[in-house]
C-alpha cells in the first residue's frame, strides 16, 4: 500500500477508523470523505468523490446501523440509506476505473437459523435474523453485485464478513449501541447509581461471535491487500460466548456486584 490512494468510506467510524490506521502504518495515502461534504447516497456525490480522490482502491466501512433497538426503529431508512451507498459506490468504482473495491459485510448477512460455526455457502441458504433483515438483505445485494460485476467486467470486488465487533471508539450512544458497549454502559451506570440489579434483554442463552476491531480491521486490510475473487470470507474467531457469560465478564470488570 505504499504511496497508494485509497479512500476509507466511514473511515471516522468504528471499524473503519482502525482501518485508516492500519493502512497509514503502511504508508498508503488515504483519504476520507466525510458525509458533509460527500453524500454518498447520490450517484453524483459518488462520481465528485472519485474525481476528487482518484483512488486505486475504494474499502467501503461506511454504514447505516446499529444495535437491535435501532435495527427495530428504522428498518426503512436502514434498508434504503445501506441499498443506496452500496449500490451506487461500488457501480462508481468500477465506472472509474479504481482496481479493488472492498465491500465491508455482515454476519447479519446469513439466515437466521444458519449452523454455527457459520461457513459461508450457507449464506443464501435461509432469511435472516427479523430484527436486522433489511440490513442482512442489503449486505447480501452488495456481494451479489460485485460478484456480477466481476463476471461481467472483470472487477476485482471482495467481501470481508465480519462477525460483531467491540473495541475502542465503538458507539456507546443508547440507540445505536450494540451488545458489549450496550452492556459496559449500563454496567457504569449501575455502579455510579448503586443499582442492585442490572436488566439484560433475553434469557442470556444467545450466543455472540465477538472480535476485537483492531484484529477485524487488520483482516480487512489483508483481504485488501491479497484476496481477488468476490466470493465472501468470514473474519471472526470461531468462538461463541453467550449473553450471560458477556453480562457477567462485563460485570465483573466494572465492579458491578448486584
Amino acid at each position: 500500500f505504499r504511496n497508494k490512494r485509497v479512500v476509507v468510506t466511514g473511515g471516522a467510524g468504528f471499524l473503519g477508523s482502525h482501518v485508516v490506521e492500519q493502512l497509514e502504518s503502511f504508508g498508503a495515502d488515504v483519504f476520507v470523505p466525510r458525509s458533509s461534504e460527500f453524500d454518498l447516497r447520490s450517484p453524483e456525490n459518488c462520481v465528485a468523490l472519485l474525481k476528487k480522490s482518484d483512488p486505486k482502491v475504494v474499502i467501503h466501512c461506511a454504514v447505516d446501523g446499529g444495535g437491535i433497538a435501532y435495527m427495530r426503529e428504522k428498518p426503512a431508512e436502514i434498508t434504503t440509506n445501506n441499498v443506496l451507498l452500496n449500490t451506487n459506490l461500488l457501480h462508481s468504482s468500477w465506472d472509474h476505473g479504481v482496481e479493488k473495491f472492498v465491500g465491508v459485510s455482515s454476519v447479519c448477512a446469513y439466515p437466521r437459523d444458519a449452523a454455527i460455526p457459520m461457513r459461508e455457502p450457507e449464506l443464501f441458504l435461509g432469511y435472516p435474523e427479523p430484527s436486522n433483515a433489511g440490513y442482512g438483505l442489503t449486505k447480501r445485494m452488495m456481494m451479489e453485485q460485485g460478484r456480477a460485476y466481476h463476471q461481467q467486467h472483470g472487477f476485482s470486488a471482495v467481501f470481508p464478513m465480519p462477525v460483531n465487533l467491540y473495541g475502542p471508539r465503538d458507539d456507546f450512544h443508547s440507540e445505536r449501541s450494540h451488545v458489549v458497549p450496550a452492556l459496559i454502559r449500563k454496567c457504569v451506570a449501575a455502579v455510579r447509581d448503586g443499582s442492585e440489579a442490572l436488566e439484560v434483554w433475553g434469557s442470556g442463552n444467545a450466543t455472540r461471535e465477538l472480535l476485537y476491531v483492531e484484529d477485524c480491521a487488520e483482516a480487512v486490510v489483508e483481504m485488501a491487500a491479497h484476496i481477488e475473487h468476490p466470493e465472501p470470507i468470514n473474519i471472526g474467531t470461531g468462538v461463541e460466548t453467550s449473553i450471560r457469560e458477556l453480562a457477567q465478564a462485563v460485570a465483573d470488570a466494572c465492579g458491578f456486584s448486584g
